[in-house]
């Protein structure tokens, strides 16, 4: 062993210490490793950053930036929307749910589109008065199941595919993940169908911020417009339609005439309904609806480029300007360039009109204007701010734009048109340049530690390989596997993917085993595409821990899990991905 390969070998060492240890977050160990790596010398200087150039950083990055812009239209929202009340079994229900979103996680990022259906399962298990314990952890998984199918489902396909074109000159193309990928997915998928029942029923979810405000008696109010499908149609359509999440507490006709809400009082066009709910089913309820929101039709945004127009909670304090007035007489938008789209007051229901409210002291108002320049705006107005969470009330939804896309990029990428990152790079350029997401939102849904964590172990991964450090692990478990028969080594391979990605993160495992899988293949005489197959399903299926993919570790929290939890459903599954993995991969993939 030469004494470069020491260093190398040292510093994985010291690396998978450090995250096993977690007292340091995953990005600042991979930091800590390169700069051991490039003061030892294996890491030259000049290439100590070119990992952050690296075209894996820039996928995965506009990956996310698309999957958060498709998650915002609420499409598959509206999709599921149709179905969903004539699905009443929870078995259904999670059949449902684990499929379209292993679906999506072919098409988007995993993390992102489990993101977008984590909403739709709290409505289903309300609707079937179910824990969302059942759903969650099965659709964290078959987040991980979809993943697999496409070059841009999940990192470890990406990082395999840089691999195996600095190998053989030819990255892997959009869809060679799909014949594994979905028979692992559609096996996967069929599992859980009966498999939740592994775990344990009734967690309650960890308390958030969210639930510590609690405020679900906003009252807003919306116009029905021209092209809505409520005209003509009932009050009782209406809360149907929402799922009875938000109540009409009144309507407005011809802008004074005030009617009871009663259940078949017929809806017209132009009529004003107040609606009471939390913002997140006010906002479903207008989009779902097609109403027009109160003070959409008065501009907050001035000419800055820096100016972003968003929704922000706050109180009315003790010494506000606003208490005994009314936004109509404050002349808040003529005055201060800001709207009021909803008022919350503890024990009491609104049926007069927004801009009629006589406000008090704790009132809470959900305010709409720039958001560099509502604070100073608050303190003015003496209102204080609440902790601060996503307000999309008042957000325009961009329908079908983000899919179409998605759909642009990927196909341009199937074709061989663009190369993945020019793409998708274009097309989360599009999505912020189109209003699918706002530039604050397009930075909020990258995920910049894993990216600083990408960036930092390149250089590593190459140093791992260029100091021969991958030929020597290779030649052990060369030895290890040349009793075993052509499946048996690939199973190993897979094994020991999936045995590191809880230390390592599993975009650090394929960094780390790709190049050792490769040349391990190589000197048993084989094709290496089979083993760099079995190393992304093995980094991509980490089903033992809530640490090893933040896919599990997003669904923690809201499900109740405890650490122990995972292995319960993830074992049995895990078996069923190598028992079936292998199999199909040397089908499709042969070693010779």
């Amino acid at each position: 062993m030469t004494q470069n390969q020491t260093f190398a070998f040292a510093i994985l060492a010291g690396m998978m210490a450090l995250f096993v240890w977690g007292r340091l977050r995953y990005d600042l160990v991979a930091v800590l490793a390169l700069l051991a790596a490039v003061f030892t010398g294996i890491v030259p200087h000049k290439a100590a950053f070119s990992g952050f150039g690296d075209d894996i950083v820039i996928i995965v990055a506009s990956a996310l930036v698309v999957s958060a812009a498709v998650a915002r239209s609420g499409v598959m929202e509206a999709a599921l929307h149709r179905v969903s009340p004539y699905i009443t079994s929870v078995q259904g229900q999670i059949v449902v749910l684990v499929t379209v979103v292993t679906i999506l996680s072919a098409f988007v990022k995993n993390i992102g589109a489990l993101a977008m259906m984590i909403p739709v399962a709290f409505q289903m298990a309300r609707r079937s008065n179910a824990s969302p314990s059942c759903f969650l952890m099965p659709m964290a998984f078959g987040s991980l199941l979809g993943g697999l199918m496409t070059l841009v489902g999940t990192s470890p396909n990406i990082i395999v595919s840089r691999v195996r074109e600095d190998l053989t000159g030819q990255p892997f193309s959009m869809f060679d993940f799909t014949p594994v990928g979905l028979g692992l997915a559609a096996a996967g998928v069929a599992f859980l169908a009966f498999g939740y029942r592994l775990l344990p029923g009734g967690r309650k979810a960890v308390g958030t911020m969210d639930e510590a405000i609690n405020l679900t008696d906003y009252m807003t109010e919306a116009r029905v417009a021209a092209n809505s499908p409520m005209v003509g149609k009932t009050v009782s359509d209406l809360a149907k339609l929402c799922d009875s999440e938000v109540l009409v507490t009144g309507i407005v006709r011809n802008q004074t005439e005030h009617t009871t809400p009663l259940p078949d009082a017929v809806l017209r066009k132009g009529d004003i309904v107040l609606l009471e709910g939390d913002p997140e089913a006010l906002e479903r309820a207008v989009a779902r609806a097609h109403l027009e929101l109160e003070g959409d039709n008065r501009p907050t945004q001035g000419r800055g480029a820096d100016e972003e127009v968003g929704g922000i909670e706050a109180v009315v304090g003790p010494t506000s300007m606003l208490i005994g007035q009314t936004a109509k007489r404050m002349a808040l938008h003529e005055r201060f360039n800001i709207n009021l789209l909803a008022v919350s007051r503890s024990g009491e229901r609104f049926t007069e009109r927004l801009r009629d409210i006589t406000l008090q002291t704790g009132d809470v108002v959900v305010l709409k204007g720039d958001l560099t320049r509502l604070p100073d705006k608050l303190k003015e107005l003496g209102c204080l701010p609440l902790a601060a969470r996503e307000i999309r009330l008042g957000n325009v939804r961009q329908g079908l734009v983000p899919v179409l896309v998605l759909a642009s990029a990927m196909g341009l990428t199937a074709l061989g048109v663009l190369p993945v990152a020019t793409a998708f790079f274009t097309g989360a350029a599009l999505m912020v340049l189109l209003g699918a997401l706002s530039l604050r939102e397009a930075y909020e849904a990258v995920n910049w530690p894993i990216l600083v964590m990408l960036g930092a172990l390149i250089p590593i991964s190459d140093a791992i390989r260029k100091t021969g450090g991958a030929d020597l692990l290779a030649g052990w478990l060369s030895q290890l596997a040349s009793t075993l028969p052509s499946y048996g080594a690939l199973a190993v391979i897979m094994m020991a993917a999936m045995a590191v990605t809880p230390f390592l993160n599993n975009a650090a495992t394929v960094l780390v085993m790709a190049p050792i899988a490769a040349t391990f293949a190589g000197q048993l005489g084989y094709k290496p595409d089979a083993f760099l197959m079995a190393v992304a399903v093995g980094a991509a299926c980490d089903f033992l821990t809530p640490i090893g993919h933040q896919c599990n570790t997003l669904v923690m929290g809201p499900g109740g899990y405890r650490f122990g939890d995972y292995w319960k459903l993830g074992l049995p599954l895990s078996f069923v991905v190598i028992l079936l993995g292998v199999p199909l991969i040397l089908l499709v993939w042969p070693l010779t």
